[in-house]
């Protein structure tokens, strides 16, 4: 299956961005999923003090929901398309969110970290290299800094694989085509049955370095399709606070 990568995935996002929202609100669940994967994330206080990055924030919907789930932490949000970005800065935020048009890698190496937590939303089945990006989320993430995935992850049942295709066969890859976007949204079906199953990567994630890894599922039709993975970046040091 061919799938698309790098700048040719940066750019049918950026020719996506300006329906990308509108076709999300059809999505039954789409932000009530992300909210909820960013409040397992547990962070304390409202996020007082902390520095939260959104990988992979696209057009800010991931953002809102890690607003909403940690209101008074500094937010740094990040993705590789433009397109995404400019919508996103376009939207009312506190001065507490800022918006880069990096990676994680490139975060890594401009020094951001380091970070209390990290929240990445359909992201990782979209990177070729998923270990050099978890390698560059740890380098940032302090010691005992919390990390969630939310990503299309399948069980590995067929009876999930045969839902996947049939909901992306009878309405997501039509409803893209209709703006302009079959490319991608066929790219976001193929890329779905091609990632890591979700006990698969969990797995990944320990062998990273993360520990406490586990993988909840979403509610809804969407069991078994969506997980949220958590974990923590290595043990906690001595003497820190209870978080």
């Amino acid at each position: 299956m061919t799938l698309l990568r790098d700048h040719d995935l940066a750019r049918a996002f950026d020719h996506a961005s300006p329906t990308y929202d509108r076709l999300t609100a059809l999505h039954p669940g789409y932000r009530t999923d992300l909210l909820r994967s960013a409040r397992r994330l547990r962070l304390p206080d409202g996020g007082a003090g902390l520095h939260v990055l959104d990988l992979g924030c696209g057009t800010g919907t991931s953002t809102r929901a890690l607003l909403r789930a940690a209101p008074r932490a500094r937010i740094t949000a990040v993705d590789a398309s433009s397109g995404m970005l400019r919508r996103a800065r376009a939207k009312p935020w506190p001065d507490r969110v800022r918006f880069l048009h990096l990676t994680a890698e490139e975060m890594a190496k401009a020094g951001e970290g380091p970070l209390d937590a990290v929240f990445a939303a359909y992201l990782f089945r979209n990177v070729i290299h998923p270990n050099r990006v978890l390698a560059a989320v740890r380098s940032l993430l302090r010691p005992g800094g919390r990390l969630a995935v939310h990503e299309y992850s399948l069980t590995g049942s067929p009876a999930h694989r045969a839902l996947w295709t049939a909901v992306c066969r009878g309405v997501i890859v039509p409803t893209g085509t209709l703006t302009g976007d079959r490319a991608l949204y066929h790219h976001l079906w193929r890329s779905v049955l091609a990632f890591d199953t979700a006990s698969a990567f969990a797995d990944r994630l320990a062998r990273a370095g993360f520990t406490g890894v586990r993988a909840a599922p979403v509610a809804g039709w969407q069991t078994g399709i969506v997980h949220t993975f958590l974990a923590r970046n290595g043990s906690t040091t001595t003497g820190e606070r209870t978080r």
